[in-house]
């Protein structure tokens, strides 16, 4: 199929590009690498009047390192994230979840902000920002602000951000450096959105956990974190019996419904494993 009649504007400046956003207002849909946008228009799921495109704003693009976070400007396509230096060192979570993005193909052309702004249940992205609790610069026509990536997204492809608003750049916490992280994805093919994904980070100091994070995606309508179960077990062992304890209370805690071919039994199971096992690698794998 081919996507219904539109009219196509690549702006210059961000400037621009807000302007034509406001002129347009739920008329427009900005895009990005294209990845999602793109097919949805083909199969005509999606019709706007005005494409907004962003591949024109370098200024969008690039990854900083700062000392205690890592800024990666909202255009910067997913090869680009997976292959840094600067993201392996500061944050390899991050970089062994988008390397695990679609297909190559895929990761030359999409984009951080582009999958964020998308907020698909099964992504890697927003299940990252959200377990690591990252924040979201957006600008819009009252000018910048930040959104906390638990606030972000709030049902499957829908988030907090307005009609007008771009996403600029999003801003990633360093890992520590006694930090451990696991990132554990299950899918049908190679490729595909995951059927379930955890992530975890984890400091163990004389054998008990310090430190936790733990988020879950690809089961509930969002990405979900689990901060007040984390909290439960600092300071116990970070221990095989621990771990299986921490998986079957988030396991318990998740909202798990059936999905074509995918039973709730079977996802309920597979939430339990792939979080038992993103603690264990998050408890032997430091940064």
């Amino acid at each position: 199929m081919k996507p219904a009649a539109f009219s196509y504007h690549r702006p210059q400046s961000l400037d621009t590009a807000l302007a034509l956003l406001a002129e347009f207002g739920y008329d427009a849909k900005v895009i990005a690498g294209g990845q999602s946008l793109g097919p949805m228009m083909n199969m005509r799921l999606a019709r706007p009047m005005h494409v907004v495109d962003l591949a024109g704003l370098p200024d969008l693009t690039g990854i900083e390192r700062g000392p205690d976070a890592l800024r990666i400007g909202a255009m910067t396509r997913h090869h680009d994230v997976a292959t840094s230096a600067d993201v392996r060192a500061a944050c390899p979570l991050l970089s062994e979840a988008v390397s695990t993005v679609g297909h190559y193909a895929i990761r030359q052309r999409g984009t951080l902000g582009g999958s964020l702004a998308n907020a698909d249940p099964a992504a890697q992205i927003p299940l990252i920002v959200r377990t690591l609790g990252a924040w979201i610069d957006v600008a819009g026509p009252a000018g910048q602000r930040e959104i906390a990536a638990s606030d972000f997204v709030v049902a499957p492809m829908t988030t907090t951000l307005e009609p007008e608003e771009i996403i600029t750049a999003v801003r990633f916490p360093c890992l520590r450096a006694t930090e451990g992280y696991g990132f554990e994805l299950f899918t049908r093919r190679h490729g595909d959105f995951a059927i379930g994904a955890c992530a975890a980070t984890a400091v163990v100091e004389a054998g008990c956990f310090t430190h936790l994070r733990i988020g879950v995606g690809g089961v509930d309508d969002v990405p979900v974190g689990f901060e007040e179960i984390c909290a439960k077990f600092i300071g116990e062992a970070a221990d095989t019996t621990t771990i299986d304890r921490i998986a079957a209370q988030v396991t318990a805690s998740i909202a798990v419904r059936d999905q074509a071919g995918v039973s709730a039994e079977y996802r309920r199971e597979l939430v339990h494993v792939l979080t038992a096992r993103a603690l264990a690698r998050a408890c032997r794998h430091r940064s």
